[in-house]
């Protein structure tokens, strides 16, 4: 019986040279293959990357949109990271592949640029022992002619240590009277905890939202255990001593001419179930018109929603506030009230969102995919978005020159677009039945149309309230963490450290090394000099973070 197979010799030495070739041959397949799924990760990387590019553009280009936004772009991150693991794995077993051949060449990805190490990183200079002799004639006459750095950053663990206080005794012979030096500071009374401590405590719990039970989980895995309630109390007694430059950040915002305000939930227990309570938020910025005053964010907790709480937040303070459409606020507007009525600036991106959410083609899309009712997108709405946008793109112009420049460009660009707008929106309404989400949409503009308009009547107004919702952004993230304060004196403390960390952080100053600082000094601080401590007195000796995002848009 014949095989169709090929015919094997039978000398031994062709039979080795014919298995050598089968095996230099599969080793060219499986370079081939891992060549082929490197460039495959590669392009797969790429192109995560450049959705995340895209979606970060499209959020920036048409203003701050819902948290989905938000909870798309981490989705997106995360997606890329896995595809740039992936990616960097499957290049390496490509060139180890490649490796065992010649003819394949390995794959090489094309990895972005990677940004310099920051110059403020201390520098560990480890030199390679030189050759005493040319390797090429044996020459002992060598001459430097320079060198090639390679930089690689390495990271130190965290180091504890226990600081010993002597404090040495004296008697006098002469009167026998004892003598000692006083005893060091402490920021808690009879504490044991340290600034620096002290500062990371309050940071990963209110400004990383780790609470203090795994804080103190990860302390005993570091050889340093320290119970729960040892920690609270030291977080207790901190910020009790931080409260003097909270009530200075509260003086502060109250004097400002404009502030965003804006609130969020925040749940609480309450005997043995959980009660949904809110955290304010008020935010000084002027930088939008070119203001000298540094930003801060004063945050209060309430245990419910009633009108009540930013009427007492506010008494006292006539300006103009920047804030969506919360019933709560109605007292503040109102005529005769003492000093004189809050002037309402309506929010465009409240409004804007409304008709987005019926004009969100890819949002219809995806849901009909999944096998939901297919939503109804609406030209209409697609038209007051595109209208929107137009005076949104105004205001990215003139972002951070003075009041009176913004108020002329206002007056010459954005009033016969705000007219006619209102005109096409009093045309569509009319032909809808007051029922429709479409009317609703409408209605909740033209019904304050004066607030909408009152950028134009004064260049420090912003667009929008994107300030406010910015700075409470760090509340549905801690959520998602600690769940849920443990009572109305817990969310009050919240709100205190959320002051000074959010108010840090406006600054572009460290909260944590801020922090650290401030608790050392604080005791030893006389009160006429207290705001000598505030961060945006601190910004040039404290190091900075990521600048924070400025702007009405």
């Amino acid at each position: 019986m014949e095989t169709s197979g090929t015919t094997l010799p039978n000398d031994v030495e062709a039979l080795k040279a014919l298995v050598h070739s089968m095996a230099r041959r599969a080793d060219e397949a499986e370079a081939r293959l891992a060549d082929a799924r490197a460039r495959e990760s590669a392009t797969e990387a790429l192109i995560a990357h450049l959705k995340l590019q895209i979606a970060r553009l499209r959020r920036e280009q048409f203003g701050a949109s819902a948290e989905r936004s938000r909870r798309l772009l981490d989705q997106l991150e995360l997606q890329l990271e896995d595809l740039e693991a992936d990616a960097s794995a499957d290049g390496l077993a490509a060139e180890a592949a490649a490796a065992k051949t010649t003819r394949v060449g390995g794959f090489e990805r094309k990895s972005p640029a990677r940004k310099p190490f920051p110059v403020h990183l201390p520098r560990e200079r480890v030199v390679i022992e030189p050759p005493c002799a040319c390797p090429a004639c044996g020459s002992t006459r060598l001459s430097k002619l320079g060198e090639d750095i390679t930089e690689t950053l390495e990271v130190i663990p965290r180091q504890w240590k226990v600081i010993q206080t002597v404090r040495e005794k004296f008697s006098c012979r002469a009167c026998e009277a004892v003598a000692q030096p006083p005893a060091p500071f402490h920021v808690v009374p009879r504490g044991w905890a340290g600034a620096s401590f002290l500062a990371m405590l309050l940071f990963e719990k209110y400004g990383q939202h780790q609470p203090l039970n795994r804080q103190a989980e990860r302390f005993a895995r570091e050889g340093v255990p320290l119970s729960v309630s040892t920690l609270a109390d030291q977080v207790g007694a901190a910020c009790h001593a931080l409260m003097p430059l909270y009530r200075l950040i509260e003086a502060h915002v109250h004097d400002a001419a404009r502030l965003h305000g804006d609130d969020t939930t925040v749940p609480v227990m309450a005997r043995g179930k959980t009660d949904t309570a809110r955290l304010w938020v008020y935010v000084r910025d002027d930088r939008p018109f070119g203001g000298s005053d540094p930003p801060a964010a004063l945050f209060h907790y309430s245990r419910d929603r009633r009108g009540e709480h930013p009427q007492a937040h506010l008494a006292g303070w006539p300006g103009i506030l920047q804030a969506d459409a919360y019933g709560g606020y109605g007292e503040l507007y109102k005529d005769g009230r003492t000093p004189a009525p809050v002037r309402e600036a309506g929010c465009h991106a409240h409004a804007r969102r409304k008709f987005f959410e019926l004009a969100d083609i890819a949002a219809a899309a995806r849901r009909k995919s999944r096998g939901g009712q297919a939503a109804t997108v609406y030209p209409i709405a697609i038209e007051a978005v595109r209208r929107l946008d137009a005076l949104f793109e105004v205001e990215r112009t003139i972002n951070g020159k003075s009041a009176v420049e913004r108020l002329a460009v206002r007056r010459e660009r954005s009033a016969p677009l705000v007219a006619e707008l209102h005109a096409w929106l009093n045309g569509q309404v009319a032909r809808l039945s007051r029922h429709h989400d479409l009317a609703k949409a409408i209605n909740y503009m033209l019904r304050r149309w004066d607030a909408f308009t009152r950028f134009l009547e004064d260049g420090r107004v912003c667009l929008s309230n994107n300030a406010a919702e910015r700075a409470l952004r760090c509340v549905p993230l801690g959520r998602k963490a600690w769940l849920f304060c443990g009572s109305d004196r817990g969310g009050e403390r919240a709100a205190i450290l959320y002051t000074l960390i959010q108010t840090a952080r406006l600054n572009n100053v460290d909260p944590q090394a801020w922090l650290a600082d401030v608790l050392a000094r604080i005791n030893n601080q006389p009160a006429s000099r207290l705001n000598e401590l505030l961060p945006w007195h601190c910004a040039g000796k404290i190091p900075a973070r990521a600048a924070e995002e400025v702007g009405c848009v």
